[in-house]
């Protein structure tokens, strides 16, 4: 078997990251960004944390920030307007998922004009031309956009997401400076970690996984169990620690694929605006009590990169029961709800069933599933 990794051609990590912006984009005679972050980050001043040495070094730029926590189409659609009347040749993107995910769509439709209809590029789509040229800022530590070959983009009219995978577009560079991520609130820092290791885990355990992915992913599970309630009170070492984690994690699935909690999530956030985060987080353990027959041996590996003591001596039951109670506390230390309880609505399951059984992510998961089964998944979640 063959196994493509792919991965960004340069990346910076560690506090003080953010200052080698500018240096890449001089160096290769760019002349103009399109700033692509959101309101927020520029109402609290942390787009100007790069902004600033933009400023500093005279290079010009325009900010757009018409991006929604879950992107639609048009907000990318006027992403691609803003470029093209900009007059800008690169993109720096600063922010989390939802912003890089703009800003590969925008970029991969401003160099593959024939997939202006944004819905054409769901799934592995066949664009000819890498993205405009982009630099990838993180602000949280979960999504690893900075790092994936993936985004995801909600169908308003539609009333679900859609995930689209292209080696196009992953940005040149990623920038994952610590710095940046310290003025995430705790609810953020919380849900985007429980999403960096649902990453980590399906990535794991999904049919796709190899031995370079399983690398990646155990080391990120280490990272991200040992890092996230410490990063949740904003220690500077969680904060690190979670900001490694997540690009690890990032490394592996983005290569190798998820698995049904994606899938279910992603109906979730486009149906009731639900942070992803939170989502992954809630149905985590039920995929695992779910997966457990088919990949089940796998969960001793993860439950020992948890932490989980006395793993060794258990059996291979023991062991996956005492690796799914890791999960859920450290998703119930950081302040995760246990259930869907005041979220889900009986009258949407079928709709959600269907929409993450068509999902991108659902073919990866470890155990075939049916329509059937996920709606019961989503109906043992209320």
């Amino acid at each position: 078997m063959v196994n493509r990794i792919v991965l960004n051609a340069i990346s910076y990590h560690g506090h003080g990251a953010i200052e080698n912006i500018v240096p890449e984009l001089t160096a290769r005679d760019f002349k103009k960004a399109l700033v692509c972050t959101d309101a927020d980050l520029v109402k609290f001043g942390v787009s100007e944390k790069v902004t600033g040495l933009l400023d500093k070094a005279g290079f010009p730029y325009e900010i757009y920030t018409d991006i929604k926590a879950n992107p639609t189409i048009e907000n990318v659609q006027n992403g691609v307007s803003a470029f093209k009347n900009s007059g800008a040749d690169c993109i720096v993107a600063i922010g989390g998922g939802s912003v890089m995910d703009t800003a590969k769509a925008v970029g991969i439709i401003v160099n593959n004009p024939e997939f202006a209809d944004v819905r054409s590029l769901e799934g592995v789509a066949p664009t000819k031309k890498h993205a405009v040229f982009t630099i990838a800022v993180a602000t949280t530590a979960g999504t690893a956009a900075e790092v994936t070959i993936n985004y995801v983009i909600t169908d308003v009219e539609k009333k679900r997401k859609f995930v689209c995978v292209d080696t196009n577009d992953i940005p040149e560079v990623a920038v994952v400076d610590p710095d940046m991520m310290s003025s995430m609130p705790k609810s953020l820092t919380a849900a985007t970690g429980m999403d960096a290791l649902t990453h980590a885990i399906e990535g794991y355990i999904t049919k796709g996984a190899c031995a370079i992915s399983d690398m990646f992913h155990l080391e990120a599970i280490r990272l991200i169990s040992s890092s996230l309630r410490a990063a949740v009170k904003n220690d500077p070492d969680g904060r690190e620690g979670m900001a490694l984690g997540q690009y690890i994690a990032g490394m592996g699935f983005s290569n190798v694929g998820l698995g049904i909690v994606h899938s279910m999530a992603h109906g979730l956030s486009a149906l009731y605006d639900t942070p992803h985060g939170v989502a992954c987080a809630i149905i985590l353990p039920t995929g695992l009590e779910y997966n457990k027959s088919v990949a089940g041996k796998r969960y001793r590996a993860i439950g020992k990169a948890m932490g989980v003591e006395g793993i060794d001596a258990m059996n291979d039951e023991e062991a996956a029961d005492a690796t799914i109670a890791a999960v859920k506390q450290l998703g119930s230390d950081v302040g995760i709800p246990a259930d869907l309880k005041g979220i889900l609505k009986e009258e949407d399951v079928q709709f959600l069933s269907e929409s993450a059984f068509a999902d991108a992510c659902c073919p990866g998961n470890p155990r075939d599933t049916s329509l059937e089964e996920i709606s019961e998944l989503y109906r043992s979640l209320m």
